[in-house]
């Protein structure tokens, strides 16, 4: 049994300073897992890698309970609660966008109009991913794990208790699935 394992078992007994010792051995994967989905590209301002790990944190300290049994369970529920932190974060910029209690000011600019917001874009995911975790719940948890989580195929397996190949074949299958989702 490794040792973020026995922390994780001291940790849901109810020792703090076992849960402190598991992010402070985890941080930098939670880290590259945070960089990983912030920085996909889409132009994504929303947060910084380490305000999404430090609010990982505060969320999981939230918790009455740590519920993961060992290292894989903990970076698939940590993906979960990143996933949570960046769509609040999302739903949050777009009603900034939207002003608020600001002015409303129209700009005559059909290039805004037509980029997408980074927001735009994990919102539109969001809601595929609860549609497809509705119709499969493991290609819902696959998707999510890998979308908001950054895990690897392996590191997915090792959380759901699956094979490799087949996380492979589940996401080939959710991600057609969610391109169709996501043209409507």
């Amino acid at each position: 049994m490794g040792e973020v394992t026995q922390l994780i078992g001291r940790a849901r007994e109810g020792d703090r300073d076992a849960f402190d010792r598991i992010f402070e051995l985890l941080y930098p994967e939670l880290r590259q897992v945070a960089h990983r989905r912030l920085s996909r590209g889409s132009g994504n301002d929303l947060m910084a890698t380490t305000a999404l790990v430090n609010e990982c944190y505060l969320k999981f300290l939230q918790r009455e309970t740590l519920t993961p049994s060992d290292r894989g369970h903990f970076l698939a529920y940590a993906a979960t609660v990143m996933r949570s932190i960046i769509v609040d974060a999302a739903r949050h910029a777009k009603t900034d966008r939207r002003g608020g209690e600001a002015e409303q000011v129209t700009l005559n600019s059909e290039l805004i109009g037509a980029l997408p917001a980074a927001s735009d874009e994990i919102l539109a995911v969001h809601a595929a991913l609860e549609d497809l975790g509705r119709v499969d719940e493991r290609l819902g948890r696959v998707v999510e794990m890998r979308y908001f989580g950054g895990l690897e195929d392996e590191e997915i397996a090792e959380a759901l208790g699956l094979s490799a190949r087949t996380v492979r074949r589940d996401w080939d299958k959710a991600r057609l699935l969610l391109a169709h989702a996501l043209r409507d």
